[in-house]
């Protein structure tokens, strides 16, 4: 069987929202990774 019109499309805005996702996990990481560099540095 064939996936219907409307499943295609939610397939599609799940994997939409789950790059977003992963992008922003991946940014808060950083973020996080930046802020402890930042006070080692600080406290040496």
């Amino acid at each position: 069987m064939t996936p219907q019109p409307e499943d295609e499309i939610i397939r599609k805005r799940q994997r939409e929202r789950a790059k977003v996702t992963a992008i922003l996990l991946g940014l808060f990481v950083v973020l996080m990774f930046a802020i402890t560099i930042a006070k080692m540095t600080i406290n040496q």
